[in-house]
């Protein structure tokens, strides 16, 4: 009797060991924790200080209504968050929340740094008012390696004062590179510039160009440049040098000056408006401090070349223990409305119209012309093609060398182009 009893005893023993072990691996997944387990999650961000504080803000948000989450926050500048990160990355010991930027993102999902968040689209993320171009900002392949933290549109932002001096009193939404060139023209007999000059950034503008004749800087595949006919090159470059020869756009020495908003050209009213993204209006606008207006790029096919690009994404960490707690935080960031009041779009247009509505009564007048041209650029574009490969930071340094010399009439665009071709494709098929 003694013997079956202890037999019994064992058995339940064994049972409840075996079960308690269960238990403690589920609370281990990556399906979520318990609302009474108590998670610790690393969040990371660049930014400036404005950004920093309304972020805590959010972080404390979320915390009171999740008292078993805690977030540890890890904010940096720009240059100083890379070089966090980089060492993080290498020891494996990445944040579970990461802003990500289309210029790392790649890299960090080919190194499999990166979780896929398609899981949890539809569940930890709620993804219904969100549009299928948003969620694909992040896709690289068949996988959804970030969440888009907001859309930008690329833009002209002028002064409509010093563009009544050229004798213009708007820019159409249908104006086209030869208004351009005309418009440019007329700036330089008045000394002034009529953009700061696709220099500063040549592959923005180039790619846009490229886009308006159905192409691409880079193929599908990132392994090669995404356009044959080098005539469109010598076209869009020859137009940029031409114009700089004439003194009507910036040229890249000036441009090189220009260390903060208080240098731009623009700011100091020796240039009509200049090319950038959506969300820089803002700051250009308030450094200025005189109404300016923003308008889409010249065309033809302008909707073609026109598309919406992800500001910056949020990604999980492959390495994170809590993947699904961390994707409840950025749908948090994503589509809690008093989140998003406490960030009024500095991080990029938000995806939700219920939250763009929420937040319109809130915005400053710069902030609305913002949001408006970004709804605006939603139905006038094309499918953005997805982030760049992981040599594109090589690439652009290479194009705007080239940019450069053939501003300075050192290179024919004829030959630049050749050139451009085989060290670009070189560094894209490493």
């Amino acid at each position: 009797m003694q013997k079956w009893l202890l037999l019994v005893l064992s058995a339940i023993i064994v049972f409840t060991l075996a079960a308690c072990n269960s238990t403690s691996s589920e609370s281990n997944s990556d399906s979520g924790a318990g609302k009474d387990e108590k998670i610790t999650l690393r969040m990371a961000w660049w930014g400036s200080d404005p950004r920093h504080d309304y972020t805590l803000e959010i972080i404390e948000l979320y915390e009171k209504q999740h008292p078993n989450v805690k977030i540890q926050p890890e904010y940096a500048s720009w240059d100083d968050y890379w070089k966090k990160m980089a060492p993080q990355a290498t020891a494996n010991k990445l944040p579970d929340i990461i802003q990500m930027d289309l210029s790392y993102i790649t890299q960090y999902a080919n190194n499999n740094q990166l979780a896929d968040l398609k899981p949890f689209f539809g569940k930890e993320i709620n993804t219904e008012d969100l549009s299928q171009d948003f969620l694909d900002g992040g896709k690289i392949g068949d996988k959804y390696y970030g969440l888009n933290g907001g859309v930008n549109a690329l833009s002209y932002q002028y002064d409509p004062a010093l563009l009544k001096k050229i004798g213009v009193d708007k820019i159409p939404d249908n104006w086209t590179w030869d208004d351009y060139i005309e418009m440019a023209k007329k700036a330089a007999k008045e000394g002034l510039y009529f953009e700061n000059g696709p220099g500063t950034a040549p592959d923005v503008s180039f790619n846009y160009y490229l886009r308006t004749n159905g192409k691409r800087l880079y193929s599908e595949e990132g392994t090669a440049l995404g356009y044959d006919d080098d005539k469109l090159f010598v076209d869009f470059f020859k137009m940029y040098s031409d114009l700089v020869k004439e003194k009507a756009i910036q040229p890249p020495d000036a441009s090189a000056q220009v260390k903060g908003l208080e240098d731009d050209p623009v700011v100091k009213q020796q240039s009509i408006g200049l090319i950038q993204w959506s969300n820089q209006f803002v700051g250009i606008q308030e450094a200025s401090n005189r109404p300016l207006e923003m308008t889409n790029l010249p065309g033809p096919n302008a909707d073609k070349g026109l598309f919406l690009k992800p500001s910056l994404f949020w990604s999980v960490a492959e390495s994170s223990k809590h993947k699904a707690e961390a994707a409840k935080f950025i749908d948090f960031l994503t589509n809690d409305i008093e989140a998003n009041k406490l960030m009024l779009g500095d991080r990029g247009v938000p995806g939700s119209p219920k939250v763009q509505e929420a937040l319109l009564p809130l915005l400053t007048p710069s902030q609305k012309q913002v949001f408006n041209y970004v709804a605006w650029a939603g139905e006038h574009s094309s499918p953005y093609n997805g982030p760049d490969p992981t040599e594109a930071g090589e690439v652009i340094n290479l194009l705007k060398n080239f940019a450069d010399q053939m501003a300075y009439g050192v290179m024919k665009p004829e030959d630049a182009a050749k050139q451009f071709r085989q060290q670009a494709e070189s560094i894209l098929a490493q």
